[in-house]
């Protein structure tokens, strides 16, 4: 191979690695926005739901968060929202979680996890195992039951 192959072979390599890393940096900003556009989102839902509870004392319920979810900045990226209020009651602490919405990131850069929204407002990102610990000391036997009877359903 002569030199004036090998600057080629190296050029030809060169634009294929970057390709590759560009490429893969773009699926990863792509997961990054996705998760960011979501936690906003949640954000928001977060806003309105404390407007409501001090107005009205109590959280809405999950039909009037359903029609102003539609109306939410991103909520397309929120994916399947999980409203619970439907099991809490006057005893349920602030850390409470309220809604939750489950994410597969398909990345390296973020784990699979859920970003919930807590009583007293709080919107985090939590690992899936972690979140799934945290509910399950949070559910109550008949929402168990009612979640079970649901995916029979489907």
């Amino acid at each position: 191979m002569n030199k004036r192959q090998k600057i080629t072979l190296i050029k030809f390599i060169s634009i294929i690695v970057l390709t590759l890393i560009s490429v893969v940096a773009m699926v990863h900003i792509k997961v990054w926005v996705n998760h960011s556009e979501a936690m906003r989102s949640m954000e928001n839902l977060s806003r309105i739901v404390l407007q409501y509870r001090k107005d009205n004392g109590s959280v809405p319920s999950e039909s009037y968060v359903n029609n102003i979810k539609e109306n939410l900045e991103g909520h397309p990226r929120l994916g399947e929202l999980h409203y619970r209020a439907i099991w809490i009651d006057l005893d349920s602490t602030p850390d409470e979680i309220l809604a939750y919405t489950e994410r597969n990131s398909r990345s390296w850069l973020l784990e699979d996890g859920c970003i919930i929204l807590r009583l007293d407002g709080r919107v985090e990102w939590i690992k899936k195992q972690t979140f799934e610990k945290i509910l399950a000391q949070q559910q109550s036997p008949s929402e168990i039951q009612a979640i079970k009877s649901l995916k029979g359903t489907k």
